[in-house]
């Protein structure tokens, strides 16, 4: 996979379906809420590079797993591919049910239970295959997949201004009893989900073409592509739908679409959401193979997922994660499940702050073993302060029982990691 692959791949994850629907996240909280952007924007830019210094001086398959393990451990190592494996497993399913989503405005017949729950693992068993073909097919699909899908949402952010109304926008700056820096603390939280990915580049280093350059390029270019979207298109849509109504709206673009040019422009964006989200599923079924391979490789996971074809392709790894994923569609298909199931989603969106608190240190002792002095030593903990206060904060404003169900999922790592661990000694 070449720099473009890279910086697609990279754009695609975080660009997923959280650009279609955290603008509804964020008007709940008023248009203040766009102060929030610029909080997590640095936050996330900090934690962006990290990861390219890393992925110029030290790039390693698995990204901050292998960062992990290489600063504190293979028990931490662990975790850190357990966190992260399961928070974007889970994750993974609700992209392919957002691609089956926007389908309903074709196929309606869609919108059947049934037919949803079919067409959510034929979503995810086709993101299987294509990445059993290979990385440059994967790299080639989000690619042109993201450049396709990104034109009309270019287009709002870009020609949307031509309906923005400063008044609705300011109409809808806080709702009643919010304080605006209650809505940059939780827009900010919010904003983390948008942000995850931008360690994709990292974590598939091991099938990008000259890592030590192209990683931390695509690294940078993708998450200034995802930053500049995300924040322009919230914006627009905040002053062209009213606040209460783009909070309860299911479809913000096509609503808005709708609004400035009727029915064929709210199709052609829920052609680009299923693009784009389709794109976003196969991008992120690469990127948690290639960290669970990693730590398979290491002897800290089970070794099926490391084991590949003559093409290096780990095909075990991939069927089986469809399997799950599959198997997690079906079960949260009733409306109380799916309750537990948004529950575990954000459970796994806190989770993932600890891969990024790891990959802090390990960027300190990486700036240590450059010898980097002077400014250039200060700028590099200036962006670990920056980094490590965003992930703090994140955790901070999540509710108790959250952090609280969090810590029982980490607290699983420790005999599934004596489980595994063992493994490595066993016979093959």
């Amino acid at each position: 996979m070449g720099l473009f692959g890279a910086t697609m791949l990279v754009t695609v994850n975080m660009v997923g379906t959280g650009i279609f629907l955290l603008p509804v996240s964020m008007a709940s909280l008023g248009s203040a809420s766009i102060l929030g952007w610029v909080v997590a924007s640095l936050g996330a830019g900090s934690i962006g590079l990290m990861f390219a210094f890393l992925g110029a001086t030290n790039p390693q398959a698995g990204g901050p797993y292998a960062y992990a393990r290489q600063t504190f451990g293979p028990y931490l190592g662990f975790q850190t591919n357990y966190v992260y494996w399961t928070a974007n497993l889970v994750g993974n399913v609700a992209v392919a049910a957002t691609v089956v989503g926007y389908c309903t405005a074709f196929v309606p017949g869609l919108k059947d239970q049934t037919f949803m729950i079919l067409g959510s693992i034929a979503v995810v068993w086709v993101a299987a295959v294509l990445n059993i073909l290979g990385p440059k097919v994967v790299g080639a699909l989000t690619g042109w997949t993201t450049i396709v899908a990104m034109i009309p949402l270019i287009g709002v952010a870009t020609l949307g201004w031509f309906w923005f109304d400063s008044q609705t926008f300011l109409d809808g700056w806080l709702p009643e009893g919010e304080t605006t820096m209650g809505a940059i603390s939780a827009s900010a939280t919010y904003a983390l989900w948008a942000f995850m990915g931008v360690e994709s580049a990292s974590i598939s280093a091991g099938v990008i073409e000259n890592p030590r350059k192209n990683v931390p390029i695509a690294t940078l270019l993708g998450l200034t592509v995802a930053t500049v979207l995300y924040v322009s298109t919230c914006t627009v849509l905040m002053g062209i739908l009213p606040a209460e109504k783009l909070a309860q709206s299911n479809d913000p673009f096509t609503e808005a679409a709708m609004q400035a040019v009727g029915t064929v422009g709210a199709l052609v964006i829920a052609g680009a959401a299923i693009l784009k989200a389709g794109g976003s599923m196969v991008g992120w079924t690469l990127t948690i193979s290639q960290s669970a391979q990693a730590a398979a490789n290491d002897g800290v996971f089970p070794r099926i997922y490391g084991k590949c074809n003559r093409r290096g392709i780990p095909v075990w790894n991939l069927v089986i994660s469809a399997v799950l994923m599959s198997i997690i569609i079906v079960v949260t298909a009733s409306p109380t499940l799916a309750e537990q199931f948004n529950l575990i989603i954000d459970v796994a969106i806190i989770l993932n702050l600890l891969p990024y608190l790891y990959c802090a240190v390990t960027f300190l002792f990486a700036v240590r073993r450059e010898n980097t002095v002077g400014r250039k030593k200060v700028f590099a903990l200036i962006i670990t302060i920056l980094a490590c206060t965003y992930c703090l904060w994140a955790l901070i404003g999540s509710e108790v029982r959250l952090a609280r169900d969090s810590m029982i999922l980490l607290f699983l790592s420790i005999p599934l990691f004596l489980l595994f661990y063992r493994e490595k000694d066993s016979p093959a």
